[in-house]
């Protein structure tokens, strides 16, 4: 598929050394016309506006042919329509989030934006469960927040960038809390934000969390669809490590339907996009994507797809080097170990890794953990006369008598 026109433009322009309003200024010189504004660009680069009667200029003064213009005015448009299957822009989602001119200005989106990381960091080591109530409410105040409007373009768009980013994380944290519901509304926002901000990799990063959501739960074939259309939507000219997690959502998803093959293809193109990584400019959101995660991903995907051969190894270098801090998600991991465990028909390695799993996890308040734990036990029971698998389920089953008994 070809690059999209604010892909296309904001490359073009940048391999020119130019501003903005330096491409503002070559339009006008080129056309006659003092009519060209840097917001005019904005508006170009960020896909709010088609620049169909500058097209001829813009092919004249940036060196495109017109007919590459114009397949990537297609593209976009195709992309669009790709993720508006799932979120479509009817006259609710084309309004404006907030009025363009007002109050905030960068300092209130640089604020906003140290809030949203301290909250990334806080949900690395802490449970949805203690931490929804926090996050919806940061969400609802920044969001009130833009009713006072804009000092001008350039702050709303400064704002709308770590309010979309909130709402990724927001939406992350509830659905680990086991919300899904105010999850899926919360992952909404975010996008229309991201969008009206002109961000196609963060309206990708909240739509790719929105599909590996679906394919946790019972949404398999749409959550294919959305993660691919979320890895278009960001284009060729994203990050990276963006494009590196976005192919990462493709292989899981593609999982979860059992598509080994495109599971397959969708890491190595994981592993090529993160291949290129360098030292260009990228999101905050990406602090965690590296080699170590993707070989997580690869690990979770054997076991989904009963290959525990390659599961094993890569899980077990992944949590030999694994910052305990972080419960979850070393609870996690030790979930897939021990049902790849199971799986490789070694009952007393996977009780072993399963009591630890479980000990972790308990009362952790993590819905994600909670899901994992019941997975682990259904993978250990065909091996329930094994002592050491015995003991295990012994033990869960007398922690809950024991709740229950505590109930009533």
């Amino acid at each position: 598929m070809a690059e999209t026109l604010p892909a296309l433009l904001k490359r073009q322009r940048a391999g020119f050394g130019w501003t903005q309003a330096r491409l503002a200024q070559e339009l006008c010189a080129a056309s006659g016309r003092p009519t060209v504004t840097r917001q005019e660009v904005y508006r170009w680069e960020s896909g709010r506006r088609i620049p169909k009667f500058w097209l001829p200029h813009l092919a004249t003064v940036l060196q495109i042919p017109r007919t590459e213009l114009e397949r990537s005015i297609a593209s976009a448009k195709e992309k669009s329509a790709a993720l508006d299957d799932f979120f479509p822009r009817g006259k609710a989602r084309q309004r404006q989030l907030c009025p363009p001119r007002g109050r905030l200005g960068g300092g209130d989106a640089d604020d906003l934006s140290s809030r949203v990381h301290a909250l990334r960091l806080a949900d690395d080591v802490l449970p949805g469960k203690d931490l929804i109530r926090p996050a919806l409410r940061e969400l609802k105040t920044a969001v009130r927040r833009t009713e006072n409007g804009f000092s001008s373009e350039t702050a709303e768009r400064s704002f709308l960038v770590p309010l979309g980013e909130l709402a990724q994380i927001a939406g992350w944290i509830a659905s680990d809390a086991g919300r899904q519901g105010v999850a899926e509304r919360v992952y909404r926002l975010g996008i229309a934000a991201a969008r009206q901000a002109g961000d196609a990799a963060l309206a990708a990063q909240i739509a790719g969390c929105l599909a590996y959501q679906w394919s946790n739960n019972g949404r398999e074939s749409e959550g294919v669809a959305l993660a691919e259309a979320a890895l278009a939507e960001a284009g060729p000219a994203a990050p990276p490590r963006a494009r590196a997690l976005f192919w990462d959502r493709v292989a899981w998803a593609r999982t979860m339907t059992g598509d080994a093959q495109g599971a397959m293809r969708a890491l190595g193109e994981a592993e090529s996009a993160l291949a290129r990584h360098r030292d260009e400019a990228e999101p905050a959101w990406l602090y965690w994507v590296d080699e170590g995660e993707l070989q997580i991903m690869a690990a979770r995907v054997h076991t989904e797809l009963r290959r525990p051969l390659r599961a094993v190894p890569l899980l077990t270098e992944v949590l030999a080097r694994y910052d305990t801090t972080h419960t979850r998600e070393h609870a996690l991991y030790l979930s897939w170990l021990a049902v790849a465990y199971a799986d490789a028909n070694e009952p007393e390695e996977a009780a072993a890794v399963a009591r630890r799993m479980l000990a972790m996890s308990a009362n952790l308040g993590s819905h994600r953990t909670s899901r994992r734990g019941r997975a682990v036990l259904t993978a250990l029971h065909p091996f329930h006369d094994v002592p050491e698998v015995a003991e295990v389920l012994e033990t869960v089953h007398a922690e809950y008598r024991n709740t229950a008994k505590g109930a009533h």
